[in-house]
């Protein structure tokens, strides 16, 4: 099973919105797949109509011990199986609090699951706490979504570092794979540089050793869409709302570049030079995009990733949760 998550601590990138097209166009081609929703605004689980039973068992009751991941997941779409939230996953973290092995108590139910799918895709809240700690712990991968505007790049050294400190202390096999441009528009020379400034800083990272070393940002773009910002409030995916938009392309082209392999097994080009970029088309469900007269490097704008520079996260309260 290849397990995922969708992570950036930065709210309204497009987390939720990937977590949910990005699994529903993975099973539309038969793969069977696992959505966790680890936001305790559990705008997945209402994305996916999960919401509809009031009783129904989550990943809260999963991380405080009273019940099974096997029989709180639920069948939500043909092989599309979710792991719903509700508001009870905002206490979760200070239930947790004295738990010896809190970080990694996902990880431990995942592997009670392993066989039964072939792709984990989580939805991370928009913080860098316990609930983002236990996907890290519990993935092989992590796929930052980012909106190509300066104050995106703002802390996206310290989410970085995060999984560089998760990866030495509890999960050596965590990797930043890829890096999605979403709500992108190609018309304008903002959402371009920050891409190729993004480009840059990770080519600056092939030769070392950092879990990020052979991320990429992913050669489709997700173009700036009306009808992926509608289909929520009818619980449906694109693909079920309006298959024939650009969104339901950009999703179907970004499922088919994950299913081609592990991305961060291969060099920055390899995926790249036989996927289609999809990122310019003007077409009518294209919406505007602010224009910025006076656009200016981005790359003074990401921090230089320093050790011991940890942000929420840092190395006692990783030791303090692994019980050391």
């Amino acid at each position: 099973m290849r397990k995922i998550a969708i992570l950036n601590q930065k709210g309204g990138v497009g987390k939720t919105t990937t977590v949910v097209n990005v699994s529903a166009a993975l099973a539309l081609k038969g793969q069977r797949v696992l959505a966790i929703d680890l936001d305790p605004q559990a705008h997945l689980t209402i994305h996916l109509g999960g919401d509809q039973d009031p009783d129904a068992v989550g990943i809260y009751e999963v991380l405080t011990g009273n019940t099974t991941l096997a029989d709180a997941i639920r069948p939500i779409r043909e092989n599309l199986w979710l792991l719903g939230a509700n508001i009870d996953l905002v206490g979760a973290e200070a239930e947790l609090i004295n738990e010896v092995g809190r970080e990694t108590i996902l990880a431990q139910a995942v592997e009670s699951i392993q066989d039964r799918f072939d792709y984990l895709l989580i939805d991370c809240p928009p913080s860098l706490g316990l609930l983002a700690l236990n996907a890290l712990a519990a993935v092989g991968e992590v796929i930052i979504p980012i909106q190509p505007h300066f104050l995106a790049l703002q802390g996206f050294s310290r989410l970085l570092q995060t999984v560089s400190l998760v990866q030495s202390r509890i999960n050596p096999a965590l990797r930043v794979s890829a890096i999605l441009m979403c709500m992108f528009d190609g018309r304008t020379s903002l959402s371009n540089e920050v891409r190729e400034d993004i480009k840059h800083f990770l080519s600056s990272a092939r030769e070392s050793d950092h879990p990020w070393a052979q991320a990429q940002v992913i050669p489709v773009h997700i173009r700036q869409n009306i009808k992926l910002a509608e289909a929520p409030s009818h619980g449906q995916t694109i693909f079920e709302y309006e298959p024939q938009c650009n969104g339901a392309a950009d999703y179907e082209a970004v499922a088919a570049f994950l299913n081609k392999g592990d991305t961060a097994s291969k060099t920055p080009h390899s995926i790249a030079d036989d996927t289609t970029e999809i990122t310019t088309e003007n077409t009518p469900d294209d919406t505007p995009q602010e224009q910025f007269n006076k656009p200016t490097d981005a790359s003074d704008k990401i921090d230089p990733v320093e050790e011991n520079k940890t942000g929420v996260l840092d190395e006692a309260s990783i030791e303090n949760s692994s019980g050391n």
